[in-house]
Protein backbone atom coordinates (compact mmCIF):
# COMPACT_ATOMS: atom_id res chain seq x y z
CA UNK A 1 0.00 0.00 0.00
CA UNK A 2 2.72 2.43 1.12
CA UNK A 3 4.70 1.48 -2.44
CA UNK A 4 1.53 2.31 -4.39
CA UNK A 5 0.84 5.81 -2.84
CA UNK A 6 4.44 6.77 -2.89
CA UNK A 7 4.29 6.22 -6.87
CA UNK A 8 0.86 7.51 -6.90
CA UNK A 9 2.47 10.97 -5.20
CA UNK A 10 5.17 11.21 -7.06
CA UNK A 11 3.88 10.64 -10.92
CA UNK A 12 0.65 13.10 -9.84
CA UNK A 13 3.00 15.61 -8.78
CA UNK A 14 5.21 14.96 -11.67
CA UNK A 15 2.06 15.39 -14.26
CA UNK A 16 0.76 18.20 -12.54
CA UNK A 17 3.80 20.37 -13.54
CA UNK A 18 3.50 19.32 -17.00
CA UNK A 19 0.28 20.58 -16.74
CA UNK A 20 1.30 23.82 -15.67
CA UNK A 21 3.75 23.81 -18.52
CA UNK A 22 0.93 22.78 -21.02
CA UNK A 23 -0.74 25.92 -19.81
CA UNK A 24 1.71 27.88 -20.05
CA UNK A 25 2.32 26.74 -24.11
CA UNK A 26 -1.45 27.24 -24.81
CA UNK A 27 -1.13 31.08 -24.47
CA UNK A 28 -4.59 31.32 -23.18
CA UNK A 29 -4.73 32.19 -19.38
CA UNK A 30 -3.46 30.69 -16.18
CA UNK A 31 -5.27 29.94 -13.17
CA UNK A 32 -4.93 32.33 -10.19
CA UNK A 33 -1.78 30.74 -8.74
CA UNK A 34 0.26 30.66 -12.01
CA UNK A 35 -0.56 34.03 -13.24
CA UNK A 36 0.65 35.16 -10.37
CA UNK A 37 4.22 32.80 -10.47
CA UNK A 38 4.12 33.68 -14.38
CA UNK A 39 4.14 37.73 -13.08
CA UNK A 40 7.13 37.39 -10.72
CA UNK A 41 8.89 35.36 -13.21
CA UNK A 42 8.57 37.67 -15.93
CA UNK A 43 10.21 40.46 -12.87
CA UNK A 44 12.45 38.51 -11.95
CA UNK A 45 14.42 36.81 -14.70
CA UNK A 46 13.94 33.19 -12.87
CA UNK A 47 12.33 30.46 -14.39
CA UNK A 48 8.57 30.13 -13.41
CA UNK A 49 9.82 26.53 -12.06
CA UNK A 50 11.92 28.30 -9.34
CA UNK A 51 9.69 30.85 -9.11
CA UNK A 52 6.63 28.01 -7.94
CA UNK A 53 9.62 26.36 -5.85
CA UNK A 54 10.30 29.68 -3.78
CA UNK A 55 6.59 30.74 -3.34
CA UNK A 56 5.87 27.40 -2.22
CA UNK A 57 8.03 27.30 0.70
CA UNK A 58 7.61 31.36 1.48
CA UNK A 59 3.40 30.05 1.49
CA UNK A 60 4.55 27.18 3.77
CA UNK A 61 6.09 29.98 6.91
CA UNK A 62 2.38 31.77 6.28
CA UNK A 63 1.09 27.94 8.24
CA UNK A 64 3.11 28.97 11.27
CA UNK A 65 0.54 31.41 12.53
CA UNK A 66 -2.00 29.10 11.71
CA UNK A 67 -0.32 26.40 13.38
CA UNK A 68 -0.35 23.93 10.32
CA UNK A 69 2.20 21.37 9.66
CA UNK A 70 3.28 20.00 6.33
CA UNK A 71 3.30 16.44 5.61
CA UNK A 72 5.87 14.17 3.16
CA UNK A 73 3.86 15.10 0.32
CA UNK A 74 3.09 18.44 1.05
CA UNK A 75 7.31 19.07 0.62
CA UNK A 76 7.55 16.74 -1.93
CA UNK A 77 4.56 19.18 -3.90
CA UNK A 78 6.80 22.46 -3.22
CA UNK A 79 9.90 21.00 -5.04
CA UNK A 80 8.83 18.22 -7.69
CA UNK A 81 5.99 20.71 -9.12
CA UNK A 82 7.95 23.11 -10.20
CA UNK A 83 10.91 20.67 -11.03
CA UNK A 84 8.46 19.53 -13.95
CA UNK A 85 7.00 22.41 -14.69
CA UNK A 86 10.50 23.78 -16.15
CA UNK A 87 11.37 20.04 -17.78
CA UNK A 88 7.94 20.53 -19.36
CA UNK A 89 8.64 24.02 -20.89
CA UNK A 90 12.27 22.60 -22.40
CA UNK A 91 10.08 19.69 -24.20
CA UNK A 92 6.80 21.23 -25.11
CA UNK A 93 6.07 23.74 -28.08
CA UNK A 94 4.47 26.81 -27.73
CA UNK A 95 1.23 26.77 -30.53
CA UNK A 96 0.54 29.92 -32.75
CA UNK A 97 -2.65 28.86 -34.02
CA UNK A 98 -5.84 28.75 -32.35
CA UNK A 99 -6.98 25.06 -32.97
CA UNK A 100 -3.54 24.16 -31.33
CA UNK A 101 -3.79 25.98 -28.52
CA UNK A 102 -7.32 24.63 -27.95
CA UNK A 103 -6.17 21.46 -27.97
CA UNK A 104 -3.16 22.04 -25.52
CA UNK A 105 -5.75 24.05 -22.95
CA UNK A 106 -8.03 20.95 -23.13
CA UNK A 107 -5.19 18.85 -22.18
CA UNK A 108 -3.93 20.61 -19.61
CA UNK A 109 -7.10 21.23 -17.76
CA UNK A 110 -7.65 16.98 -17.97
CA UNK A 111 -3.97 16.68 -16.92
CA UNK A 112 -4.91 18.76 -14.21
CA UNK A 113 -7.75 17.09 -12.83
CA UNK A 114 -5.66 13.62 -12.96
CA UNK A 115 -2.86 15.02 -11.55
CA UNK A 116 -4.85 16.35 -8.55
CA UNK A 117 -6.86 13.50 -7.91
CA UNK A 118 -3.11 11.13 -7.42
CA UNK A 119 -1.41 13.35 -5.36
CA UNK A 120 -4.94 14.01 -3.40
CA UNK A 121 -5.84 10.67 -3.33
CA UNK A 122 -2.23 9.25 -1.89
CA UNK A 123 -3.07 11.00 1.37
CA UNK A 124 0.55 12.64 2.01
CA UNK A 125 -0.89 15.83 2.97
CA UNK A 126 -2.30 19.32 1.08
CA UNK A 127 -0.09 21.44 -1.60
CA UNK A 128 1.19 24.25 0.27
CA UNK A 129 -1.38 26.83 -1.51
CA UNK A 130 -3.95 24.60 -0.03
CA UNK A 131 -2.96 24.01 3.25
CA UNK A 132 -2.85 27.93 3.58
CA UNK A 133 -6.35 28.09 2.24
CA UNK A 134 -7.87 25.37 4.50
CA UNK A 135 -5.91 26.91 7.33
CA UNK A 136 -7.14 30.18 7.04
CA UNK A 137 -10.61 28.73 6.92
CA UNK A 138 -9.95 26.65 10.05
CA UNK A 139 -8.45 29.74 12.32
CA UNK A 140 -11.35 32.66 10.67
CA UNK A 141 -14.31 30.38 11.09
CA UNK A 142 -14.65 31.48 7.15
CA UNK A 143 -15.81 28.98 4.95
CA UNK A 144 -13.10 27.19 2.50
CA UNK A 145 -14.90 28.80 -0.57
CA UNK A 146 -14.63 32.43 1.04
CA UNK A 147 -11.25 31.48 1.95
CA UNK A 148 -10.06 29.83 -1.34
CA UNK A 149 -12.21 33.05 -3.24
CA UNK A 150 -10.04 35.94 -0.94
CA UNK A 151 -7.01 34.13 -1.43
CA UNK A 152 -7.26 33.33 -5.16
CA UNK A 153 -8.79 36.77 -6.36
CA UNK A 154 -5.53 38.38 -4.58
CA UNK A 155 -3.08 36.41 -6.37
CA UNK A 156 -4.35 37.10 -9.52
CA UNK A 157 -4.71 41.08 -9.36
CA UNK A 158 -1.30 40.78 -8.11
CA UNK A 159 -0.38 38.38 -10.64
CA UNK A 160 -2.19 40.94 -13.76
CA UNK A 161 -0.54 43.71 -12.50
CA UNK A 162 2.92 41.70 -12.66
CA UNK A 163 2.31 40.47 -16.26
CA UNK A 164 0.93 37.29 -15.84
CA UNK A 165 -1.29 35.95 -18.23
CA UNK A 166 -5.29 36.04 -17.68
CA UNK A 167 -7.47 35.00 -20.24
CA UNK A 168 -10.36 32.12 -21.32
CA UNK A 169 -8.18 29.86 -19.64
CA UNK A 170 -8.34 31.31 -16.48
CA UNK A 171 -12.20 30.93 -16.88
CA UNK A 172 -11.73 27.21 -18.05
CA UNK A 173 -9.53 26.22 -15.30
CA UNK A 174 -12.09 27.61 -12.27
CA UNK A 175 -14.90 26.44 -13.75
CA UNK A 176 -13.92 22.74 -14.63
CA UNK A 177 -11.33 21.55 -12.10
CA UNK A 178 -13.46 21.23 -9.07
CA UNK A 179 -16.16 18.96 -11.06
CA UNK A 180 -13.01 16.80 -12.87
CA UNK A 181 -11.01 16.16 -9.41
CA UNK A 182 -14.48 15.36 -7.92
CA UNK A 183 -14.94 13.10 -10.89
CA UNK A 184 -11.79 11.31 -10.88
CA UNK A 185 -11.30 10.89 -6.93
CA UNK A 186 -12.87 7.68 -6.59
CA UNK A 187 -10.33 6.60 -9.02
CA UNK A 188 -7.07 7.49 -6.95
CA UNK A 189 -8.49 7.62 -3.51
CA UNK A 190 -6.07 5.16 -2.13
CA UNK A 191 -8.44 3.79 1.13
CA UNK A 192 -7.24 4.44 4.90
CA UNK A 193 -5.58 1.55 6.65
CA UNK A 194 -8.17 -0.38 8.59
CA UNK A 195 -7.93 -1.11 12.75
CA UNK A 196 -6.94 -4.92 13.26
CA UNK A 197 -9.97 -6.83 14.29
CA UNK A 198 -10.38 -7.19 17.16
CA UNK A 199 -10.16 -11.49 18.59
CA UNK A 200 -13.74 -13.00 19.06
CA UNK A 201 -14.46 -14.46 22.25
CA UNK A 202 -15.88 -18.22 21.62
CA UNK A 203 -16.01 -21.16 24.01
CA UNK A 204 -13.77 -23.62 23.60
CA UNK A 205 -14.35 -27.28 21.63
CA UNK A 206 -15.30 -29.37 24.42
CA UNK A 207 -16.46 -26.71 26.75
CA UNK A 208 -19.55 -25.46 25.36
CA UNK A 209 -21.19 -26.08 28.62
CA UNK A 210 -18.59 -24.94 30.86
CA UNK A 211 -19.12 -21.08 30.01
CA UNK A 212 -15.59 -20.57 29.80
CA UNK A 213 -14.20 -18.19 26.88
CA UNK A 214 -11.60 -18.46 24.91
CA UNK A 215 -10.09 -16.18 22.30
CA UNK A 216 -10.13 -17.00 18.94
CA UNK A 217 -7.99 -15.00 16.18
CA UNK A 218 -10.05 -12.79 13.83
CA UNK A 219 -9.49 -14.60 10.04
CA UNK A 220 -7.46 -13.31 7.63
CA UNK A 221 -8.78 -10.70 5.33
CA UNK A 222 -9.51 -11.24 1.92
CA UNK A 223 -9.26 -7.44 0.25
Amino acid sequence: MLTRRLLQLLIGLAMYGISLAMFIRAGLGLDPWDVFHQGVAARTGLSIGVVVIIVSFLVLLLWIPLRQWPGFGTLCNAVLVGVFADIGLALIPAFSHLGGQLGMLAGAVLLNGIASACYIGARFGPGARDGLMTGLARRTGWSVRVSRTLIEVVVLGVGWLLGGSVGVGTVVYALAIGPLVQLLMPWFMVPAALPPEPAVLEPAAGELDAGEPVAVEPAARTS
